[in-house]
């Protein structure tokens, strides 16, 4: 009997040092030399290019971070990149498959009792693009009609919380990714895609004819974008938001604001044309990881 409680604690404490070793992302990436970078495929902060090649202001941005990551740990660290969706990116945070995500996940409550965010970086507002021939201007003009959003994300949750929208019946429709919900509307199997403002500029920008659609209606809420980590790695979190505080002090993150949302960007060449927001400036003077729900109090 005392064999099998001694042999029971030893598997204990093996199993809690493997699972301190695995929540231990500073010597993991040390030791392997690479850091798993999520990405997204067709977001405005992080899309492709097509062929393995991931851009975009949040990849970019955490291209830096692991950039600083190697200086501290004295090496060069590769970048692999792990596209990841709505669905399962936190998963992937979860599970170790990605080390850090940096996308377009919003920062709320619920989120972080899975996982831990750094500091907010973007600050979005949540708006509704229609075909500009629609006559749709405004939520009530939803009525009626099939709203696209994308599985995983919360914005038809907040369509559905504005007051303005309470007398509103409207058909829900899912997209896997954004492409695949600006489909819905570029196709007429959708009259409204609902979706984060910078999210649907890009989509816009990149479709056959940007000038056919239009951001319409109220902001539908103000959400905290930031960079996923798994959760208690406090040394690890730590590091990224030095890396982060250190790109708002020397001005680089607002340069790289200005390349990726102000200038002609690829694959068209066209220019999102959204200023960095006062909300964001605030999130950059006091650098902070406060969920959604602390910014809807305000």
């Amino acid at each position: 009997m005392k064999k099998q409680v001694l042999a029971l604690a030893v598997a204990a404490l093996a199993t809690s040092g493997a699972f301190a070793q695995a929540n231990d992302t500073l010597a993991k990436i040390k030791g392997s030399g690479a850091v798993a970078l999520g990405v997204r495929d067709s977001s405005a902060l992080s899309f492709t290019l097509g062929n393995g090649k991931y851009v975009g202001f949040h990849t970019e941005m955490g291209e830096r971070i692991i950039e600083d990551l190697g200086k501290a740990a004295g090496k060069k660290l590769t970048v692999n990149y792990v596209p990841v969706t709505s669905q399962n990116r936190i998963p992937l945070v979860q599970n170790g498959t990605v080390d850090l995500e940096c996308g377009s996940t919003t920062n709320n409550a619920t989120r972080q009792k899975d996982v831990d965010f750094a500091s907010t970086t973007y600050v979005e507002v949540v708006r509704i693009a229609v075909k500009a021939s629609s006559g749709i201007k405004d939520l009530k003009d939803l009525n009626g009609k099939t709203v696209a959003t994308t599985t995983g994300t919360t914005s038809v949750q907040t369509l559905r919380k504005n007051e303005r929208a309470q007398s509103i019946d409207f058909k829900e429709v899912m997209g896997k990714d954004h492409a695949d919900s600006f489909l819905l509307l570029e196709t007429g199997r959708a009259d409204a895609f609902v979706m984060d403002g910078s999210i649907l500029a890009a989509n816009i920008s990149k479709s056959k004819a940007p000038k056919d659609y239009a951001i319409v209606g109220p902001e539908l809420s103000v959400e905290p974008i930031a960079c996923m980590v798994r959760k208690g790695d406090e040394a690890f979190l730590k590091a990224v938001n030095e890396s982060i505080a250190r790109q708002i002090k020397d001005g680089s993150l607002a340069k790289l604001y200005d390349k990726w949302f102000m200038q002609p960007v690829p694959p068209t060449n066209t220019a999102l044309n959204l200023p960095l927001s006062d909300a964001t400036k605030a999130a950059w003077a006091h650098p902070n990881n406060k969920p959604m729900e602390d910014y809807a109090k305000k």
